[in-house]
């Protein structure tokens, strides 16, 4: 992989990441257009450890929310007069409500990196989740805030999280739903998402670095892979504000028509054999 499609691919991975519009998808999508081999091993570990540039700018971004919720629950491990706090309540959340993709995309890691590397599955799951979104910016109340979520919230955004794991769902489409049909309002849904994203994407990009160091090397090489990651943090940084104040007017509905749109450019190209699905 050459610098300026490392580049291209970080900016993309900056833009998504946040967006209800599925960074991976988006990111198999362009890789395929660059003509690199989307099903390879090292593109996939690639496409996974660009997404903690991302993940680092919310971490930045958050970071007095982060310093605040860890130390809450930090102080009440020590002290349990101290558990009452919102913030020792929503600590554990994050952890129990991420448990769920950890194990999955675990156990489930060669079918994500394998089969569902295929543009077909992207377009397909672009099209069906943008229902999904539609349906939940209809039916959720938008009564609740983030002071009102509950270990069950935690539980069903982080299970609806790991249907992310197939590409052109989308992590922030998925976990925002969640949180719409649970009665959460626009603002609390898209914040309990970021918080849910840190760990489980951070963990995943670790693991790819960690157990395809050789595929990496082989394949897009490390120094792409760097400016990819750096690219993504920066367009992220930027991209986290945007959204939230998106988030605040407009429903996460606005994202269908491109979703749709994007889906269906993309079976046209598989129908003319301009490209192949892997």
């Amino acid at each position: 992989m050459n610098l300026i499609s490392a580049v291209i691919l970080g900016i993309v991975e900056g833009l998504t990441e946040f967006l209800p519009v599925s960074s991976t998808g988006h990111l198999t999508i362009v890789e395929k257009l660059l003509g690199l081999k989307v099903d390879d091993v090292g593109v996939t570990a690639f496409t996974a450890i660009i997404q903690i540039g991302a993940i680092i700018a919310a971490i930045v971004y958050f970071r007095r929310d982060i310093v605040r919720i860890i130390t809450a629950w930090v102080r009440g491990l020590r002290d349990g007069s101290q558990r009452s706090d919102p913030d020792y309540r929503l600590a554990w959340y994050v952890i129990i409500g991420t448990i769920p993709i950890g194990v999955i995309g675990l156990a489930a890691r060669h079918l994500i990196s394998g089969p569902l590397r295929s543009l077909w599955v992207v377009a397909g799951a672009l099209i069906l989740w943008s229902v999904v979104m539609f349906i939940a910016e209809r039916v959720g109340t938008k009564r609740r805030g983030e002071a009102d979520l509950t270990l069950r919230d935690a539980i069903v955004i982080g299970l609806m999280q790991c249907i992310a794991l197939i590409p052109g769902v989308s992590r922030s489409g998925a976990t925002i739903s969640a949180g719409l049909f649970r009665g959460l309002d626009r603002l609390a849904a898209t914040r309990i998402s970021f918080f849910l994203g840190i760990p489980a994407l951070v963990a995943a990009g670790a693991f790819e670095a960690a157990t395809a160091a050789k595929d990496i090397s082989h394949t897009v090489g490390w120094g792409p892979t760097a400016v990819a990651t750096v690219v993504s943090f920066i367009v992220g940084y930027v991209s986290i504000a945007w959204l939230l104040r998106l988030v605040v007017r407009h429903p996460i509905s606005v994202f269908i028509a491109y979703r749709v749109l994007i889906a269906v450019l993309v079976i046209g190209l598989l129908l003319a054999g301009v490209i192949t699905a892997t």
